[in-house]
């Protein structure tokens, strides 16, 4: 039986309370409850932070109660993913400090090395088909995906059955055309599911479940078919510092590329407010060329001023880019 909601949150404040006083020195002054966790002011300008839901993009939050709160160093607890927070805590200026909770134990979180580069299955004639059907072509941690407008609709497989491309958005999608449509030729199917998504992820479409999903990657698609429109001379689409776990996960979508003076450039997309945009952000920079240059673009709405003060204490610079909030209205060749 799930607990109350604000069940749930009396004790992520009792989980977050006892956490600080057996590792911190600092005395609660406030402490909030939430559904994903507890936050809490302590003295000496410090803020201790419970994450228990979405952990490894927990830090971003933590990071932005310590900027509202004046404080100097944060705490984090988490139970998962404390690899990668104790990593990108590292990019930052002021002290961040993971903690590892265990079964009954509570230690210093060691950082976790950056994702290796997963080498994408050689599959050239499935990948002609999915480019001969018009879908952009993208490739992360070894997987091979054909999308319209950042939008995922078919997928190179390969598996104890073969290679081949399943055609859906989304894995439930694929299991049920698969099941519905499974004697279709594999060109036709593309064309099918790509004739219905198109509509809706094209200038001046009506609001649909199609068009909001997805979001970030189809502005990355965008800047992809327009760098100028961020100073670039060209991007290409990248994989994120961690895999995503599914489509309907709204996860920064990431591009590298070359600037029009030449520096490289790793270019992350969010839209909406993502408070840990710059933690993913730093970590894919990190991930795919520690030496460039970082640009964080969103829509101008989303530019919250709290992106620009977690932005400035990163240890190497990044830049927020606003974009124009009609970019879904921008004309593509």
């Amino acid at each position: 039986m799930a607990l109350d909601p604000e069940r749930r949150r009396q004790l992520h404040v009792m989980k977050l309370t006892s956490l600080v006083g057996e590792c911190l020195d600092g005395e609660i002054e406030k402490v909030i409850g939430t559904n994903e966790g507890a936050v809490a002011t302590l003295s000496g300008a410090q803020v201790a932070v419970l994450a228990e839901e979405r952990h490894e993009r927990a830090l971003g939050g933590a990071i932005a109660s310590a900027v509202r709160s004046s404080a100097t160093e944060v705490h984090m607890f988490a139970s998962e993913s404390t690899g990668v927070l104790a990593r990108r805590a590292r990019l930052f200026s002021c002290p961040i400090k993971v903690w590892e909770l265990g079964n009954g134990s509570v230690a210093p979180a060691a950082p976790s090395q950056s994702a290796t580069q997963i080498p994408v299955p050689e599959v050239p004639e499935l990948v002609s088909i999915l480019q001969d059907s018009g879908l952009d072509v993208v490739a992360e941690h070894g997987i091979i995906v054909g999308e319209v407008a950042g939008l995922e609709i078919a997928r190179i497989v390969s598996d104890n059955n073969g290679d081949r491309i399943e055609v859906g958005v989304g894995a439930h999608d694929r299991e049920a055309f698969t099941l519905l449509h499974g004697d279709l030729p594999t060109a036709d199917a593309i064309e099918q599911v790509a004739a219905a998504v198109r509509p809706h992820r094209m200038p001046a479409a009506e609001p649909h479940p199609l068009n909001r999903l997805g979001a970030e990657r189809w502005l990355r698609s965008q800047l992809v078919a327009q760098p100028e429109r961020v100073g670039a001379a060209e991007l290409e689409p990248a994989p994120p510092p961690v895999p995503r776990t599914n489509l309907k996960e709204a996860v920064p979508a990431v591009a590298l590329g070359r600037l029009v003076e030449g520096t490289d450039v790793v270019v992350v997309c969010a839209v909406g407010i993502d408070l840990d945009l710059i933690p993913f952000a730093a970590d894919a920079r990190l991930f795919l060329n520690p030496q460039a240059a970082l640009m964080l673009v969103v829509p101008e709405r989303d530019a919250h001023s709290i992106l620009y003060e977690v932005a400035e204490l990163l240890i190497d610079r990044a830049s927020v880019v606003p974009v124009d909030d009609g970019w879904r209205e921008w004309i593509t060749s």
